[in-house]
């Protein structure tokens, strides 16, 4: 289960007997997730969950940040190969963010650097436990463009903070 190309936009490392670390690779654009992304996320805790020798999974970001969300700038550019799949309404679905409407069996630690807002702030609120820097920011500066969470994170986040 482990993945260490450079060319992968998710990394898939056991990091001991019984803990794999999966990290959204794609640091030069803040690991903002994108379709390719979202399904190789998908895809990743799919082999997690499946395999019995693995406990626990920790969900993080290359280079320092989390995630940004959702890859605008492929949207603004309108390159539907990278366009996050934003008609997935079906709960049992694979969500735009990719694992966000998974219902794993075994728990998720968010691992958070930097910056989780948005669709990142929307990953982080699925996992289990989230552990963070003193410096990090979460937020859902989405908003600012009209974009709203569209993953989960209007139900996770009060459930998680009141």
């Amino acid at each position: 289960m482990t993945t260490s190309a450079a060319a992968e936009l998710v990394l898939v490392e056991r990091t001991s007997a019984h803990v794999v670390t999966v990290t959204i690779n794609r640091p030069e654009h803040r690991n903002a997730v994108d379709r390719p992304t979202a399904r190789q996320l998908v895809q990743a805790f799919r082999r997690f969950d499946a395999d019995d020798s693995l406990f626990v999974a920790v969900l993080t970001g290359a280079g320092g940040t989390f995630c940004a969300g959702a890859d605008l700038k492929a949207m603004a550019a309108g390159d539907h190969a990278r366009i996050n799949d934003l008609k997935r309404v079906e709960l049992d679905n694979d969500g735009p963010m990719g694992p966000s409407r998974l219902s794993l069996s075994k728990p998720v630690i968010a691992a958070i650097g930097d910056h989780a807002v948005a669709g990142g702030l929307e990953l982080a609120c699925w996992c289990d436990l989230r552990v963070c820097e003193e410096q990090t920011v979460f937020g859902v500066f989405c908003r600012r463009y009209g974009v709203p969470l569209i993953d989960g994170g209007t139900m996770r986040l009060p459930r998680l903070i009141g």
